[in-house]
């Protein structure tokens, strides 16, 4: 068998033909083989319903793994709970079970579940309803969401039993509508969170907030329910339920389900040029791989990082195995695509009509495509915890399968795959939220005043609540009566306030192609980089360019082009410092954290032709200037240090230094690798030295630039680290950057510069 054209009989045959294969072995830097594990399962505990018992036993489940029952324990026992598992582990039932047993005993109890996306909650209503069919039982299970008909919500309000929804809808629909759900919020005995891991960053600091916000209506109507959440692994679940939730939880994470055999394999493109260490395309690479999966009849997902490579990605593959398989075989599927089309992707996925999925990081979270069998990651995701998650979408709990990790050429890929043992040895990285980011916390707190008057005495977050009550009564939003503060603004609070981005709208994409139908959409961050006028903008593998930008309407018109190219687009970057909070001076090195302002404006686009990736023209951009109040860290080099180098060997320097730590900043944040920026500058305006800039990409910034200032020293000796370890002669794309943007001197002058600081910072 030719695992290049036949179809294999399993994953473990493909495998070992694929071994024998020296032009694709050379390439493997390591082979990381996870043994089978048999699962641990304990009885069903003597307390359980038989009913639920019974309908259990007729899905198969005679037995509990081990963090289920453990689960169920804690929640019976009224702590609030936290479970820590893998990818397919059996989650659900953890929290299933103690809502379904209290139902069952209670009719006139309530519980509300909580999932980051519409579809997920959609699985969940499926799985909850095949429960109370086999149990015969009269449990109402309801989806809340956009789509809801304005007919039906009345009886959810009145009637459902258990309420799912995600937390834009319990932000914007629920919260401030409580006076219609009395019979969910006095009844209400559990909120679950599932997907925990998801609420980080700014998205998590909004959902903290929300729950503030949850558990004062809560309060109000006389109850007080427990939290229920699962997440997947990260390296902090219990600091981050709790910080999330504001309760102390119970830490359940001694996982009890089966796994079949699982390969990562790290793969590092060829290098095609010694000299200047340019490797080919790792998109080439990974299309390559898959091609090789899908041919072999092997279900496969690959994941990108970028709207961009998934759709130059799925154009390649729907090419090359448009014979073998037919078009509708292999579908893209990503943030911007509207709902209808990713449940029908979803759809097709779990029944296996569809036989491959290039996304984005969106399949990343547990929403039902079935088990597939192979992955190939173009690119590392950005964290340890993303890497898992996205490799974890493929596996069953019987046989084998595989994990391509395919580096691309920036630092960070390369140093991981030239040290796996750095990433198979490291924990997963800790999810970070910053709920008293004072923009945030305000924003909430008007919502808060909306739904209930605030009291002496009240508090809600960290901050001293009673100055910013003051502070929104001064600016006429709050009306203060006695010792009550009061809304008195006409407008809806929580309809302007977005969870998702400090944006508060995202563009939409119009295609005048056929009439003028909308087929997707874009944030405000992404907007003049990705739907600028002239911009290729890719959508199902079609291209379409940007005919007009209405900027002030949120709008973007596009027409269905044929073109052998895509865009990318260049930011011009300005900063100035507000206030600094924080500094460290080490002699050679002064390292600051602080208040900044960003001004930034897109500047030129280039066309980049595809497949051979050559800059074959460019544009400039119109549009105008967007300003961003944020945190930054930021550290200058010395006097001595900036004497014995020319200004233009200092810009190169930082310049390569400031491409290293870029990239290796996301091993320390879980983060999205676009969550933070850097910016170089020979002389800067506060410090009047050379320094580089390091600031989070949302207003007030979520804590990121802060955690950096603090391991700073392990920043700096990774850097020196890889480096040092590149094996180019003058600077490329896996170190510094590339000669012709660094110069012949660049890698030598970036770590000189190194050197003679590490010592003092």
């Amino acid at each position: 068998m030719n695992p290049y054209t036949e179809k294999a009989e399993s994953v473990e045959e493909w495998l070992s033909l694929l071994r024998k294969k020296p032009e694709l072995m050379e390439n493997v830097t390591h082979w990381h083989t996870q043994p089978a594990r048999p699962a641990r399962t304990v009885p069903l505990p003597d307390f359980i319903h038989n009913k639920l018992a019974y309908a259990l036993g007729q899905k198969g489940i005679t037995q509990l793994y081990t963090h289920q029952a453990a689960s169920f324990r804690a929640v019976q026992g009224g702590r609030h709970v936290v479970t820590v598992t893998p990818t397919a582990s059996g989650k659900t039932l953890c929290y299933n079970l103690p809502v379904l047993q209290t139902l069952l005993n209670d009719d006139t109890a309530r519980a509300l579940y909580l999932f980051p996306t519409k579809a997920l909650a959609q699985d969940q209503v499926a799985e909850l309803q095949e429960l109370a069919n086999l149990m015969e039982a009269d449990i109402k299970t309801h989806t809340y969401d956009g789509d809801t008909p304005p007919t039906v919500r009345q009886a959810i309000r009145n009637a459902g039993h258990i309420v799912v929804t995600n937390p834009d809808m319990l932000h914007s629909a629920i919260l401030p509508h409580h006076t219609k759900w009395v019979k969910l919020f006095e009844n209400i005995k559990y909120i679950i969170i599932d997907e925990l891991h998801a609420y980080r960053g700014v998205f998590g600091s909004h959902v903290a907030n929300v729950i503030r916000r949850l558990k004062r209506i809560c309060r109000f109507y006389g109850s007080e329910p427990q939290f229920l959440c699962a997440s997947a692994t990260i390296r902090n679940p219990q600091e981050h339920a709790e910080r999330l939730i504001g309760e102390s939880v119970a830490l359940v994470d001694d996982n009890g389900a089966p796994a079949g055999e699982k390969h990562m394999v790290f793969y590092n493109p060829p290098v095609v040029n010694q000299q200047l260490g340019i490797r080919r395309s790792s998109v080439l690479e990974s299309q390559k791989l898959a091609a090789l999966l899908l041919k072999s009849g092997i279900q496969t997902i690959v994941f990108a990082r970028s709207r961009v490579r998934v759709e130059i990605l799925l154009t390649y593959l729907q090419e090359l195995v448009k014979r073998e398989l037919g078009t509708k075989s292999i579908r893209g599927y990503r943030g911007g695509y509207l709902p209808k089309l990713r449940r029908e992707i979803e759809r097709g996925l779990r029944n296996g009509e569809i036989r491959g999925v290039v996304s984005t990081n969106a399949l990343e979270l547990g929403i039902d495509i079935g088990q597939l069998q192979a992955c190939v990651l173009n690119g590392y995701p950005g964290s340890i915890a993303s890497t898992w998650q996205q490799s974890g979408r493929a596996g069953r709990r019987h046989g084998s399968s595989v994990t391509f990790l395919v580096a691309s050429s920036n630092p960070l890929d390369q140093y991981l795959i030239q040290n796996p043992d750095y990433f198979l040895g490291r924990p997963p990285e800790e999810a970070r939220i910053h709920p008293d980011n004072l923009l945030i916390l305000l924003d909430h707190i008007k919502c808060a005043a909306y739904e209930l008057p605030f009291e002496q005495g009240d508090s809600f977050g960290e901050e001293k609540l009673v100055d910013l009550l003051e502070f929104l009564a001064e600016e006429k939003v709050l009306h203060q009566v006695g010792t009550r503060w009061y809304w008195m603004e006409q407008a809806f609070p929580a309809h302007n306030i977005s969870l998702r981005s400090a944006a508060q709208e995202n563009f939409i994409i119009i295609d005048m192609t056929e009439g003028h139908r909308v087929i997707g959409e874009v944030d405000r961050f992404g907007a003049p980089t990705l739907i600028h006028e002239e911009a290729i903008y890719l959508h199902e593998g079609v291209q379409y360019q940007v005919e007009k930008l209405d900027y002030p309407e949120k709008k973007a018109y596009v027409r269905e082009v044929n073109v052998d190219y895509f865009t990318d687009a260049n930011l011009a970057v300005e900063l100035q410092v507000l206030h600094v909070d924080l500094e460290t001076n080490s002699g050679s090195l002064v390292r600051q954290y602080g208040e900044l302002s960003v001004r930034s404006k897109p500047t030129i686009f280039k066309k980049i032709r595809l497949r051979t990736h050559e800059n074959i023209g460019s544009g400039p951009i119109h549009l105008p200037e967007e300003e961003l109040q944020t945190t930054g860290y930021w550290f200058s080099f010395s006097e001595e240090e900036t004497a014995k180098r020319s200004a233009n060997d200092m810009q190169m320097a930082l310049l390569g230094l400031a491409n290293v730590l870029v990239h290796l900043a996301p091993l320390h944040l879980m983060c999205d690798p676009m969550d933070i920026r850097v910016v170089p500058q020979v002389k800067a305006l506060h410090t009047k030295r050379p320094t580089i800039y390091f600031y989070d990409r949302y207003p007030g910034g979520i804590g990121l630039s802060q955690r950096l200032y603090e391991i700073h020293g392990d920043l700096l000796e990774e850097a020196e680290r890889l480096i040092q370890g590149c094996g180019c002669l003058s600077g490329c794309p896996a170190c510094v950057g590339p000669i012709e943007e660094v110069g012949l001197l660049g890698k030598e002058l970036s770590l000189s510069l190194l050197q003679g600081t590490r010592s003092g910072s």
